[in-house]
């Protein structure tokens, strides 16, 4: 547990994103191994593993009626341009997004080469910036006392790729995240946002509400940019009174949204802002 001031996270945590990169290198031998093995095709289902450690999964849907995973081509890999020197408080990525999101066998080949770095950078980002910071820093705990990248990354990792690829793809994502839970792996708030905020870019209204309320009954409680993309879907669909149903949920859970806080989250004002605005606070604007 870490008992650090504000002040020093701000040092602390460039310090253990730093760290990361020296001790899983893209080009190390157990970043790529560990890239390697999840790409994989296997027929047998995923072992029981640690959530903490690397495991042999599958991501092969080829038993799947659709949306079947392209097998990643093999290639030496390529030294990288090094990556910038990682900025906790600022608004931009912590690593580059895809040039082309949709194009799957592209970004499987570079996690298979380049390895899951940028990943973990990404994660750590994410839930250092929601002000989990325990969760940030025991991320970088298990990398740093293992040495090896946590199933959590890995799998989280594959899931954001079939979650950016849009909407056809959501199936696939689903897909990955039974599969991680199956082989024993515990996903962490970065995992379950990018799950319920790919589901509902997709406008898969259904979905997004059932991943959402697992994040409140796990103990976690989802960012204001991940509320607001669950119910901006529901209002897309026209499915309003389902979304205030979630809400209600939401709120018998003991969770409730704050509107400084959702008109701080987004600089969008149209219709769909204003309908989700009525929608949570009774408010149209």
């Amino acid at each position: 547990v870490c008992n650090c001031n504000p002040r020093e996270l701000r040092h602390s945590l460039p310090m253990a994103v730093a760290a990361v990169r020296r001790l899983l290198r893209p080009t190390s031998s157990a970043a790529l191994s560990s890239a390697g093995r999840l790409l994989s095709s296997t027929a047998s289902p995923p072992p029981n593993r640690s959530p903490n450690t690397n495991s042999p999964v599958s991501f092969d849907w080829s038993d799947d009626d659709e949306s079947p995973a392209e097998p990643p081509p093999t290639s030496p890999a390529k030294n990288p341009a090094p990556p910038p020197p990682y900025e906790p408080f600022s608004k931009n990525p912590a690593a580059a997004d895809p040039v082309d999101p949709t194009n799957l066998q592209e970004i499987f080949h570079r996690m298979r080469t380049g390895g899951l770095t940028d990943y973990a950078i990404k994660m750590f980002d994410g839930l250092s910036k929601d002000g989990l910071t325990h969760e940030a820093l025991a991320l970088f705990s298990v990398i740093r006392d293992k040495g090896a990248m946590p199933d959590v990354v890995a799998h989280t990792a594959v899931l954001e790729a079939y979650a950016a690829a849009g909407p056809a793809r959501w199936r696939d994502a689903v897909r990955t995240y039974n599969r991680m839970l199956s082989g024993g792996v515990a996903p962490n708030a970065y995992t379950m946002a990018v799950l319920v905020k790919g589901l509902a870019a997709g406008d898969r209204c259904a979905e997004a509400r059932k991943y959402l309320l697992e994040m409140l009954d796990r103990g976690m409680r989802p960012n204001v940019e991940t509320c607001l993309a669950a119910f901006e879907a529901h209002v897309r669909m026209d499915k309003v009174e389902e979304g205030k149903a979630l809400l209600e949920m939401m709120k018998k859970k003991g969770f409730t949204l704050d509107e400084e806080a959702v008109r701080g989250g987004t600089v969008k004002r149209g219709h769909v802002f204003r309908a989700v605005m009525n929608m949570l606070f009774g408010k149209p604007s």
